[in-house]
């Protein structure tokens, strides 16, 4: 059985393998990062299983009974006028049925200014996308092995044009607790546009995660590793800014190394005192700080913190992620114990 699991991820992985990050794909919101813990900790964090319900939005594996009647909220903005937020909640039916979830994402892009193909003014437009999930996760008898599944109903609204979707996230996540460790892999955004934008159907922004973190014992610090898009191994690109001129006038297009594009699937976070009220967090996203980072100018892209406070049955959690010298984000969460 382990054997035909592994090699139907392979094939899985092998199938997506030519895919691209972005610009090619549709929905892309479906792959921000939902809760404030996620985004101090890099993002897509993956391993996490506790209480924190925003989890199964990125892991529907990690979904269990200690999340039973919480109710998560997120909100930020991003880049002026566009705002996102999410929430999910969590609720135990039985033992014997384990616990489901539901959760939606929405972004809202804001106003914008209408122009024709010769620069006449027009109606002004707005644009929004949002998704309705519902999760259920089954921990596998006598194993430490959890299986989960996200299904997705997606609908967006960009302009006068209109398109609704499907997807199901799947997730896996092995619990040695002797060392605790975790290990995951999630499969995210496999689906389809049931109506398109304009009779040309686009595909979905599919992604495969891998990660691992572990507690450690003599130190109250729990680290995690995150390898995001393995489904596309070249997930670099040649940066015009970085291209050495040569002496007849042409250019030579920056060259990016097996290591710097290896590094550039690795998100790093470190989680202090994670099972105390109050948390502090720090993560690493290597692929964001290559992308956005300035030449000969130190401005910490790809750099994240956080922080969440735990107050009897609400905790309120804060990060803030460096993006450019000119941006950054900030996201704000409550999250609601009603037991």
């Amino acid at each position: 059985m382990l054997k035909r699991l592994v090699l139907f991820l392979m094939l899985l992985i092998c199938s997506f393998s030519f895919g691209q990050i972005g610009g090619r794909y549709t929905y892309q919101f479906l792959n921000l990062t939902t809760s404030p813990r996620q985004a101090a900790l890099g993002g897509k964090t993956i391993t996490i299983y506790d209480e924190d319900v925003n989890q199964v939005m990125f892991n529907p594996a990690t979904l269990n009974e200690d999340m039973d009647n919480h109710l998560a909220m997120n909100y930020g903005s991003y880049y002026g006028e566009a705002s996102y937020g999410t929430a999910s909640y969590a609720y135990t039916y039985d033992r014997h049925l384990q616990t489901f979830h539901a959760g939606v994402s929405y972004i809202n892009y804001g106003t914008f200014e209408g122009y024709d193909e010769n620069g006449q003014s027009t109606s002004d437009f707005t644009g929004s996308e949002a998704a309705l999930s519902l999760g259920y996760a089954y921990n596998i008898p006598y194993t430490d092995v959890h299986v989960g599944a996200n299904v997705k109903l997606i609908t967006s609204s960009l302009e006068t044009y209109n398109s609704f979707g499907g997807a199901i996230d799947l997730g896996f996540l092995y619990i040695i607790e002797k060392n605790n460790v975790n290990l995951a892999l999630v499969i995210r955004n496999i689906g389809t546009q049931f109506t398109t934008y304009s009779g040309i159907h686009e595909k979905l922004p599919i992604e495969i995660i891998a990660g691992m973190s572990q507690e450690l014992e003599h130190v109250p610090l729990r680290w995690h590793l995150s390898l995001e898009n393995l489904q596309q191994w070249n997930v670099s690109f040649s940066n015009p800014v970085r291209s050495e001129s040569n002496i007849d006038g042409s250019s030579t297009p920056e060259k990016v190394s097996f290591v710097n594009n290896a590094l550039r699937h690795v998100i790093v976070g470190f989680e202090l005192f994670p099972k105390k009220a109050v948390n502090l967090r720090f993560g690493y996203n290597f692929r964001r700080a290559e992308e956005l980072k300035i030449d000969e100018q130190r401005n910490f892209s790809g750099v994240s913190l956080g922080f969440g406070i735990k107050m009897n049955r609400l905790k309120f959690n804060y990060s803030y992620s460096k993006y450019t010298l000119a941006s950054n984000n900030s996201l704000f969460g409550l999250i609601l114990n009603f037991q």
